[in-house]
C-alpha cells in the first residue's frame, strides 16, 4: 500500500474519537495501512513483570489507527493538507504541501 504518511511527520487526527488531536507519528505499518500517533487512541493493556520489564500492571500506550483517519500538517501554514509530489532541479522527487507549496523532508 502506498502511504503518503511517514514517521516522524505531525498529523491531525480527523475521524473517529479522538478526532481534532494533533501528534507525531512514531509508527507506520504499510501492510496494514495503519499508524501509531504519539497521545493518540491510548489503550490499557494488562502487563505481568518480567525479568526485564519492571513497569507492571495496567499501562496505557497508543494504539493504532487508518492511515485515512489523519492528514499531515504542513510545518509552513500549520494546516491540515494533501500531499502532493514534484521534482527537484537536482532529480529528486520530494513530498510537498499542497495547500502552500512547501516541500517536506528535503534533507
Amino acid at each position: 500500500m502506498k502511504l503518503s504518511v511517514r514517521r516522524g511527520d505531525t498529523v491531525v487526527v480527523i475521524a473517529g474519537k479522538d478526532r481534532g488531536k494533533r501528534g507525531t507519528v512514531e509508527r507506520v505499518d504499510r501492510e496494514k495501512g495503519r499508524v501509531v500517533v504519539e497521545g493518540v487512541n491510548l489503550v490499557k493493556r494488562h502487563q505481568k513483570p518480567t525479568a526485564n520489564l519492571t513497569q507492571s500492571g495496567i499501562i496505557e500506550k497508543p494504539g493504532s489507527i487508518a492511515v485515512s483517519s489523519v492528514m499531515v500538517v504542513c510545518g509552513r501554514c500549520k494546516e491540515p493538507t494533501r500531499i502532493g509530489h514534484t521534482v527537484l532541479a537536482d532529480g529528486r522527487r520530494v513530498r510537498k504541501c499542497i495547500r502552500c507549496g512547501e516541500a517536506f523532508n528535503q534533507s
